[in-house]
């Protein structure tokens, strides 16, 4: 049977692409999912799947870039919601490619290709060269193109959104936090403690993760279980340990920084 993986930062995206493909292509067998570039960089080298679905934008390594370390150990699969100039591009490169959301007529397409691959002694995986290579020598336009859909899509990115709102418990009641009226955030070991000028609330999720939502320019992270509003810092002062420690407004609150984050506070 044929194998594949699918690489897609959103899940949701993951299983419609899964259920879809199941459709239109039941003998495909998807044997492992990702969710960024790396992840399908693993799994592409540790499975050797035939084909490897890749999103073209996923945080940290770009399904771009995912596919040049790939090289030709399995045979890429773009998936993109660029509808105008990046289908062009790939067309005329001759590269495969799924449009979001995954429509079944299109996606038949995209499988029939595929298939045909399977049956081409050319698309063997074996060898030095990328996929990419492989395709420039019967399309010597292919690197060109591909250069310039990354470049292209550099200019389309879109601006990362930043969380802007906390949903935490307090007592019985949920309730929904701006992000700018939080003075820090600290966790525990099972809770992360919401701290605001009135009132502290719960919330499960990790600093670790809300150091990856939140505006790095609004939040700074001043110990392992520590994010503070840069706002709401009123001056740093030191124990008679020797520790830093973060003096925060409207509560009295000291918080301690780590020796890995003091430069933070050189400038101030």
């Amino acid at each position: 049977m044929p194998t594949a993986i699918i690489a897609d930062d959103e899940r949701m995206m993951r299983d419609q692409l899964r259920l879809r493909l199941s459709q239109v292509w039941p003998e495909l067998e998807i044997i492992g999912e990702a969710k960024n570039g790396e992840e399908a960089v693993a799994l592409t080298q540790s499975l050797r799947p035939d084909f490897t679905f890749l999103d073209i934008r996923m945080p940290g390594k770009t399904g771009l870039e995912a596919a040049a370390e790939i090289g030709n150990l399995s045979h890429t699969v773009f998936i993109t919601a660029y509808n105008q100039y990046a289908v062009e591009a790939f067309e005329r490169g001759a590269i495969d490619y799924i449009l979001k959301p995954a429509e079944v007529e299109r996606l038949k397409t995209t499988c029939e290709r595929l298939k045909a691959r399977l049956n081409n002694p050319a698309a063997d995986h074996a060898g030095p060269a990328s996929p990419a290579a492989t395709a420039a020598q019967a399309n010597p336009d292919l690197s060109a193109v591909v250069a310039e859909l990354a470049k292209q899509m550099g200019m389309m990115a879109p601006k990362k959104q930043h969380l802007q709102w906390i949903q935490a418990s307090i007592g019985q009641d949920l309730r929904m936090i701006p992000v700018e009226e939080i003075l820090y955030f600290r966790s525990d070991e099972k809770y992360t403690c919401v701290r605001t000028k009135g009132y502290e609330a719960l919330i499960r999720k990790p600093v670790r993760d809300l150091a990856e939502e939140l505006d790095p320019d609004l939040f700074w992270q001043i110990h392992r279980s520590t994010l503070v509003n840069v706002n709401a810092i009123e001056g740093v002062t030191r124990d008679l340990r020797g520790r830093h420690l973060v003096m925060v407004k409207h509560t009295g609150d000291k918080l301690e920084v780590s020796r890995s984050y003091l430069h933070l506070f050189k400038q101030m």
